[in-house]
Protein backbone atom coordinates (compact mmCIF):
# COMPACT_ATOMS: atom_id res chain seq x y z
CA UNK A 1 0.00 0.00 0.00
CA UNK A 2 1.14 3.82 -0.91
CA UNK A 3 0.33 6.61 0.60
CA UNK A 4 0.69 10.38 -0.85
CA UNK A 5 0.08 12.15 2.07
CA UNK A 6 0.69 15.84 0.41
CA UNK A 7 -2.16 17.66 -1.43
CA UNK A 8 -0.01 20.63 -2.52
CA UNK A 9 3.32 22.02 -2.11
CA UNK A 10 2.39 26.11 -0.57
CA UNK A 11 6.05 27.43 -0.87
CA UNK A 12 9.74 25.96 -0.22
CA UNK A 13 13.00 27.77 -0.25
CA UNK A 14 15.60 25.58 -1.29
CA UNK A 15 17.01 23.42 1.45
CA UNK A 16 15.69 25.39 3.61
CA UNK A 17 11.80 25.07 4.43
CA UNK A 18 9.07 24.14 3.26
CA UNK A 19 5.09 24.42 3.43
CA UNK A 20 2.94 22.11 2.34
CA UNK A 21 -0.66 20.71 3.03
CA UNK A 22 -2.67 17.42 3.28
CA UNK A 23 -6.31 17.77 2.72
CA UNK A 24 -8.32 14.77 4.56
CA UNK A 25 -11.23 13.45 3.35
CA UNK A 26 -13.19 10.42 4.93
CA UNK A 27 -13.47 8.38 1.77
CA UNK A 28 -9.39 7.92 2.36
CA UNK A 29 -8.86 4.47 3.78
CA UNK A 30 -6.34 5.02 6.82
CA UNK A 31 -9.27 6.33 9.35
CA UNK A 32 -9.23 4.19 12.72
CA UNK A 33 -12.08 4.67 15.25
CA UNK A 34 -11.68 6.64 18.64
CA UNK A 35 -14.06 7.27 21.45
CA UNK A 36 -15.16 10.68 19.25
CA UNK A 37 -15.26 9.36 15.95
CA UNK A 38 -12.88 8.25 13.13
CA UNK A 39 -9.07 10.28 13.43
CA UNK A 40 -5.99 9.86 11.47
CA UNK A 41 -3.59 7.73 12.91
CA UNK A 42 -0.90 9.64 14.24
CA UNK A 43 1.99 8.09 12.62
CA UNK A 44 0.86 9.07 9.16
CA UNK A 45 0.80 12.62 10.41
CA UNK A 46 4.44 12.51 10.87
CA UNK A 47 4.82 10.39 7.26
CA UNK A 48 3.20 13.83 6.24
CA UNK A 49 5.61 15.98 8.18
CA UNK A 50 8.78 13.52 6.43
CA UNK A 51 7.06 13.59 2.58
CA UNK A 52 7.06 16.71 2.71
CA UNK A 53 10.36 17.42 3.78
CA UNK A 54 11.62 14.56 1.18
CA UNK A 55 9.94 17.04 -1.37
CA UNK A 56 11.83 19.66 -0.26
CA UNK A 57 15.10 17.50 -0.93
CA UNK A 58 14.03 16.33 -3.86
CA UNK A 59 13.33 19.48 -5.21
CA UNK A 60 16.26 21.49 -3.83
CA UNK A 61 18.67 18.55 -5.44
CA UNK A 62 16.75 18.45 -9.25
CA UNK A 63 15.56 15.34 -8.36
CA UNK A 64 19.09 13.72 -8.35
CA UNK A 65 18.06 13.20 -4.67
CA UNK A 66 16.00 11.39 -2.28
CA UNK A 67 15.36 10.73 1.27
CA UNK A 68 14.88 7.67 3.01
CA UNK A 69 14.33 7.85 6.60
CA UNK A 70 16.67 6.96 9.24
CA UNK A 71 15.56 7.73 12.56
CA UNK A 72 13.61 10.57 14.47
CA UNK A 73 14.70 11.98 17.67
CA UNK A 74 11.11 13.25 19.02
CA UNK A 75 7.72 13.44 18.03
CA UNK A 76 4.75 14.70 19.96
CA UNK A 77 1.08 13.88 18.81
CA UNK A 78 -0.86 17.20 20.63
CA UNK A 79 -4.06 16.55 18.77
CA UNK A 80 -6.50 14.54 16.57
CA UNK A 81 -6.71 14.71 12.79
CA UNK A 82 -10.30 14.20 11.54
CA UNK A 83 -11.89 13.46 8.37
CA UNK A 84 -12.16 16.77 6.84
CA UNK A 85 -9.18 18.71 8.16
CA UNK A 86 -6.57 20.48 6.25
CA UNK A 87 -3.05 19.87 7.77
CA UNK A 88 -0.78 22.62 7.28
CA UNK A 89 2.93 21.06 7.36
CA UNK A 90 5.96 23.05 7.81
CA UNK A 91 9.43 20.94 7.73
CA UNK A 92 12.47 23.05 8.31
CA UNK A 93 16.34 21.88 7.69
CA UNK A 94 18.42 21.92 10.46
CA UNK A 95 21.67 20.24 8.23
CA UNK A 96 22.40 18.88 5.29
CA UNK A 97 24.80 17.41 3.23
CA UNK A 98 25.42 15.32 0.16
CA UNK A 99 24.39 11.86 2.23
CA UNK A 100 22.49 13.06 5.28
CA UNK A 101 19.74 15.65 5.84
CA UNK A 102 18.13 16.12 9.33
CA UNK A 103 14.61 18.36 9.79
CA UNK A 104 12.06 19.15 12.02
CA UNK A 105 8.59 20.71 11.90
CA UNK A 106 5.00 20.82 12.83
CA UNK A 107 1.59 20.01 11.89
CA UNK A 108 -1.43 22.10 12.24
CA UNK A 109 -5.11 22.26 11.91
CA UNK A 110 -6.24 25.54 12.10
CA UNK A 111 -4.63 27.54 14.37
CA UNK A 112 -4.31 24.43 16.35
CA UNK A 113 -0.65 22.47 16.70
CA UNK A 114 -1.49 18.29 16.22
CA UNK A 115 2.56 17.12 16.02
CA UNK A 116 5.72 18.51 16.52
CA UNK A 117 8.78 16.27 15.29
CA UNK A 118 12.54 17.33 15.97
CA UNK A 119 15.38 16.35 14.28
CA UNK A 120 13.75 13.54 11.70
CA UNK A 121 17.27 12.03 10.02
CA UNK A 122 17.33 11.03 6.49
CA UNK A 123 19.62 9.08 4.12
CA UNK A 124 20.11 11.02 0.90
CA UNK A 125 20.00 8.46 -1.91
CA UNK A 126 20.97 9.10 -5.46
CA UNK A 127 17.86 9.07 -7.35
CA UNK A 128 18.93 7.18 -10.21
CA UNK A 129 19.56 4.14 -8.42
CA UNK A 130 15.86 4.08 -7.68
CA UNK A 131 13.05 2.95 -10.49
CA UNK A 132 10.36 5.36 -11.41
CA UNK A 133 12.15 8.52 -11.75
CA UNK A 134 9.52 9.86 -14.12
CA UNK A 135 6.42 9.12 -11.89
CA UNK A 136 8.37 11.16 -9.37
CA UNK A 137 8.86 14.00 -11.58
CA UNK A 138 5.63 14.11 -12.61
CA UNK A 139 4.39 14.28 -9.20
CA UNK A 140 6.69 16.98 -8.31
CA UNK A 141 5.13 19.11 -11.46
CA UNK A 142 1.49 18.46 -9.89
CA UNK A 143 2.47 19.66 -6.58
CA UNK A 144 4.64 22.54 -7.23
CA UNK A 145 1.81 23.99 -9.49
CA UNK A 146 1.88 27.99 -9.74
CA UNK A 147 4.20 27.87 -7.03
CA UNK A 148 7.63 29.46 -7.46
CA UNK A 149 10.49 29.38 -4.93
CA UNK A 150 11.11 32.05 -1.72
Amino acid sequence: MRFHLIDRIDSYEPSTVVRARKVTSVSESYWEDSPAGPIMPPPLVLEALCQAGTWLIMISTDTRKRAALLSVASVSFLADVEPGDVIDLVGTVESMTDEMAVLSGTATVGDTAVMEARDIMCALIDAEDLQGIEDTNRLRDTLLRDVVAT
